[in-house]
């Protein structure tokens, strides 16, 4: 037995060192050629692949003459072979052109948004999403996207948080590496592969008042600490290209940034792919005031380390005149290129520079329709259900469709979906009425669209719901009240839905709420309404099959928050991870506001950290979610009280299923450093795993925790793991209390 365990040990060792030696041999290879063709490159060629245009803004003379790199937002496969022809057959050294699209959550099948696929805390159906996606871009000719967007953020105000995973650092960077393995594959070479950009580098969601394109004013720990580690993640998985953010940092353009683009990213992370410009972001470090003009933009931005721009000129225009003035060296210039030829090499586009769509499945076939269907109803999440009202039984009489989104085809599909066909999508009306026949649903949106400022169609709302057993009530907000510079200040429910819940209330029939949006929104007042209420986000293509399953039972949901949902849009930001405070609250602290006596007189003693109206809690936390059962967690351990620095700590739980429904449960572990030389946030999520449990059965989870994993930037900068106390607890949501003590030495 230990001679087999042995030679397993030492053919494994063989293994990974024949694979690491051939890996290494394919890099020098590929350097090599990169090498001998910047050789041959004059400069205007050279600079020529550091300039990416949009479709519509460029022509055939300049693709022939080697002065384009890249392309995006041409989606037609004949139009981009035919353009590649030229590159590769007309063009002095043939280099092919990288064609480019924002494939943001699917292609012609979408998947929720970013936020509704965190929902789901399933890295596995996230990575199949973004696996789908890439197959029908690539048959269209698109090689790379522009995605995932692993922007941490802890503001619903912002408009690009639906495109985001929300506000943990480490579910981000779970979901960041699921994202870019699924787009990328194994082999950049496949034909299935699409290269993905991490975007957006760095701190673009800590924005200023949740505006987008605003200032963001940062410590460089919590810069590092939870901004950062998605991007990480994202190198570890080999991402093949980064996007610099618009945002300034501190006083400094994230296009302009050496500390992130050249010390981080380049030197302490060792990358070695292409970063590109996000659009004019080099032109407008004129506009924040960091460069004089276009040319002083495009020193600061090649300086930094941005090797190729998007759309404006900046590059193209001044960066001979540069190496000519010898303030840009044609070295830097050299570097660049060859970022962006030796991304070339790795994804096969010498050798495959053209696209056969006959090589690839139909667009939007049911495979892909299962996927879509899948993730929509996994991120699905239950916030109340009072009295058992879901699921509903499938032999109910009548059931009454009202709101704005039950019938949205294009809405459905949330924000960034340019190449998503509404034709394909399922609307939840669609579906109920196939499922349950016409004479069965009673359908009277009561409001044209989410913003209707009229009650012309109260009336018909109302005799629906009054001749039904229950009303199914979609509300929340249009795909273009989120999404980029779609920021809101109120993030209520628009329009006068507010009115139109009420009004339906007053028939007295149950009322079952179904929200699609792009953020969370603040209807706390409405939800006293609503006796259950499923949280849909923008659900995508198969939002209709999905939603109506979950409403009836077929499947328990299962999604969970990726971000804290506020009870006003003052207590913004507001996330799990807080600090402590030298005063925190709790409930025996917060002091009412129309508790207190008229003329008290105003003392500090007894003060804690919260608002006299709103208290300190949010309305839902961080990581909740309900479904149609309970789960108990039991004999919740950590395998031992002290451990030392490098060791892995081992941490369990029972979860039994104690209801009559069959369900998914997300299992989530969080820890606090009591005590470190820069004060610590009073929880941080670790690790998670969803687990399917049957009605009475328990299941064991475990945790493998390093203590590499429990270490933050200390005030010198330098990522440690301080040895001392440590609280740890698994549950449901973020609200679990730390019941676990260990030490490390």
């Amino acid at each position: 037995m230990k001679n087999t365990t042995l030679a397993l040990i030492l053919i494994s060792v063989f293994l990974w060192v024949s694979c690491t030696t051939q890996k290494r041999n394919h890099m020098a290879k590929t350097d090599k050629k990169v090498n001998e063709l910047i050789a041959q490159m004059t400069l205007e060629e050279k600079i020529g692949q550091l300039v990416q245009k949009n479709g519509d803004s460029f022509s055939d003379s300049l693709v022939r003459s080697g002065g384009l790199g890249s392309v995006l937002n041409l989606v037609n496969v004949d139009e981009i072979n035919r353009i590649q022809a030229i590159a590769v057959e007309e063009s002095r050294l043939g280099i092919p052109i990288l064609f480019a699209r924002d494939v943001i959550h699917g292609f012609k099948t979408i998947m929720p948004i970013p936020l509704g696929q965190a929902a789901s805390w399933n890295p596995q159906l996230i990575r199949k999403g973004a696996e789908i996606a890439s197959i029908e871009a690539r048959s269209s000719g698109i090689r790379w996207t522009f995605a995932p967007m692993i922007d941490v953020t802890r503001d619903p105000r912002w408009g690009r948080i639906a495109e985001s995973f929300g506000e943990d650092p480490y579910l981000t960077s779970v979901l960041a590496k699921a994202s870019v393995e699924g787009y990328q594959g194994d082999n950049l070479a496949h034909k299935n592969a699409l290269v993905a950009c991490a975007k957006h580098l760095a701190a673009y969601g800590a924005a200023e008042a949740g505006r987008d394109y605003h200032t963001v004013t940062l410590p460089e720990n919590e810069l590092r600490d939870v901004y950062l580690p998605p991007f990480k993640a994202a190198v570890d998985a080999q991402a093949g290209t980064f996007m610099n953010a618009f945002n300034e940092i501190n006083g400094i353009p994230a296009t302009g940034h050496e500390l992130l683009l050249r010390q981080i990213l380049r030197g302490e992370w060792s990358y070695d792919g292409m970063v590109v410009s996000d659009w004019s972001s080099v032109q407008q470090m004129v506009v924040h005031g960091y460069a004089t003009d276009e040319k002083d933009a495009a020193l600061k931005a090649i300086h930094a380390g941005v090797d190729m721009e998007m759309a404006s000129t900046c590059y193209e225009n001044y960066l001979i005149e540069l190496v000519e003035e010898g303030l840009v060296s044609e070295t830097l210039i050299d570097e660049a290129v060859a970022n962006i030829l030796r991304l070339k090499y790795r994804m096969g586009l010498f050798d495959n520079p053209y696209t056969n769509p006959s090589d690839y499945p139909e667009l939007v076939n049911d495979t892909h329709r299962m996927v879509s269907k899948e993730s929509a109803k996994e991120s699905l999440v239950l916030l109340k259900n009072n009295s058992e009202l879901l699921p509903l039984t499938t032999d109910i009489k009548s059931v009454a469709i009202i709101g704005p989104l039950a019938d949205q085809p294009h809405d459905q599909m949330g924000t960034w979906v340019f190449d998503g066909d509404k034709s394909y999508s399922i609307t939840p009306l669609q579906s109920l009425k196939s499922f349950l026949g016409n004479k069965r649903v009673n359908y009277a949106p009561g409001m044209e669209i989410s913003r209707t400022m009229h009650k012309r169609g109260f009336d018909a709302a109302i005799k629906a719901a009054r001749q039904s057993e229950v009303v199914l009530l979609f509300i929340g907000e249009e795909s273009i009240l989120s999404g980029e510079s779609h920021c809101r200040a109120d993030i209520s429910l628009p329009g006068i839905q507010s009115d139109l819940i009420q009004a339906i209330a007053a028939t007295g029939k149950p009322i079952v709420g179904i929200v699609l949006a792009g953020r969370p929104l603040t209807f706390e007042k409405e939800a006293e309404f609503l006796d259950a209420i499923i949280y849909a986000w923008h659900p995508g293509t198969m939002a209709g099959p999905a939603i109506q399953d979950i409403l009836f039972g077929f499947d328990a949901p299962s999604g969970k928050l990726p971000v804290t949902f506020p009870r006003t849009v003052g207590q913004i930001p507001l996330y799990y991870a807080q600090k402590n405070s030298g005063k925190p609250a709790s409930d025996e602290t917060w002091e009412r506001m129309y508790d207190i006596p008229v003329e008290a007189p105003q003392l500090s003693v007894g003060n804690t950290n919260h608002y006299i109206d709103y208290g300190f809690r949010p309305w839902f936390p961080f990581g909740f979610g309900l479904t149609y059962t309970t789960f108990e967690y039991s004999d919740v351990s950590v395998e031992s009280g002290t451990y030392n620095l490098g060791d892995s700590i081992r941490f369990s739980a029972v979860i039994t299923n104690t209801g009559k429904f069959e369900a998914k449960e997300t299992a989530q572990l969080y820890i606090r450093d009591l005590v470190g030389s820069r004060t610590r946030p009073v929880k941080e999520l670790k690790a998670f795993s969803k687990v399917n449990i049957k009605p009475g059965e328990s299941r064991k989870i475990e945790f493998l925790v390093s203590t590499d994993q429990l270490g933050f930037h200390n005030q010198q900068m330098k990522y440690v793991t301080e040895p001392g106390e440590f609280k740890a607890g698994i549950g449901g949501n973020s609200d679990v209390e730390l019941t676990l003590d260990f030490k490390i030495n």
